[in-house]
């Protein structure tokens, strides 16, 4: 058994990052891969099929709903974005996008954060560099903020259910480092973000169709659901390997999110056996380690996407501005918790 989920496990982590049929189609891949991974590890039961099928639901309501309210509302959002950047300071601004978007990707989903990251960013006709930053700050927000409830993106879903916790349990958690967090990056945006040869000409953003919404929204549930089996099948490593590990050392290991998706690394770390301490060090090393590069998040692939950034240009800010906050959360878990 153990053999075949080490085996399991190096084709999770490794077929999305180097195989581009599966990097496109990650939520399939994953919905496979997790019922494989919960039959090998002897976890598929009944009880754990209707826990898959309800984990994915209030997530995916989330998205399909907030999808549905974007696009209806995208052409007046758009309209209000413009109006306002040019009556509020520009570094007020800017402060307000990154805070915002990340305290309210907790509600409206670290998904739709991104896309309105993306319609701010073509209404602010910034100059490339400056759009880049913004949006690598951005989603450095929106992945920390979306982690405060089970609705914000699939590895917060992921670790309330396999901690069989309450809506709040990651506010009362992490809240005191997140928020925080969140806050200091729009300010660092303030500071950083400048807008130096502005263009009045207001970049046209593609509306979705209702398909793509609800495909979206189908793909969210099939993600949950295969991240909750492959979570499931896991346990058995997690308890031999991971459980007796100093939780600085598994907040390092997890700087390979900035990579791997951290939804898929936290089903296959995290365990209720572990301490409040060691899951703190796994969250907080996935969610920062996950704005360094593309994969490491949902909001980095939607953002990248549509405003088409390269890796190599993400990279150069995100690579060090990551690690960066990782020093800087690692001295403060040390000093508070560890």
């Amino acid at each position: 058994m153990t053999i075949g989920l080490l085996i399991i496990l190096l084709i999770v982590f490794i077929l999305p990052f180097t195989v581009k049929i599966v990097e496109e189609n990650l939520e399939y891949f994953l919905f496979i891969m997790g019922i494989i991974a919960a039959l090998v590890g002897q976890a598929f039961n009944s009880e754990l099929f209707m826990h898959a099928l309800k984990d994915p639901m209030e997530i995916t309501i989330a998205v399909l709903i907030a999808g549905l309210l974007f696009k209806w509302f995208q052409d007046q959002l758009g309209n209000a974005i413009y109006g306002m950047s040019r009556k509020v300071p520009f570094p007020l601004f800017v402060a307000l996008i990154v805070i915002l978007l990340g305290l309210l990707s907790s509600v409206i989903t670290a998904i739709i954060a991104a896309l309105v990251l993306v319609l701010i960013v073509g209404n602010l006709s910034l100059d490339r560099k400056n759009a880049i930053l913004l949006t690598v700050l951005a989603c450095f927000s929106i992945g920390l903020g979306a982690a405060l409830t089970p609705i914000g993106e699939p590895l917060s879903t992921i670790v309330v259910s396999k901690m069989k916790e309450d809506f709040f349990y990651l506010l009362e958690l992490a809240g005191i480092y997140i928020i925080p967090g969140v806050v200091i990056l729009g300010i660092i945006a303030a500071f950083w973000v400048k807008r130096d040869n502005v263009s009045e000409e207001r970049s046209q953003q593609e509306e979705e169709s209702y398909g793509e919404i609800i495909i979206r929204s189908v793909k969210i549930y099939l993600f949950v659901f295969g991240l909750t089996m492959l979570g499931a099948g896991f346990e058995p490593l997690i308890n031999k390997y991971l459980l007796d590990l100093h939780p600085a050392i598994l907040y390092w290991i997890n700087i390979i999110s900035a990579v791997l998706d951290n939804a898929t690394l936290a089903a296959a770390e995290i365990s209720p056996a572990m301490s409040e301490a060691t899951i703190k060090a796994i969250l907080m090393g996935l969610l920062v380690s996950g704005g360094m590069l593309i994969p490491g998040n949902i909001p980095n692939i939607i953002a990248a996407g549509k405003l088409k950034i390269t890796s190599s240009e993400w990279a150069k800010i995100g690579l060090p501005f990551g690690l960066v906050v990782m020093v800087a959360y690692f001295v403060i878990l040390m000093i508070v918790d560890l």
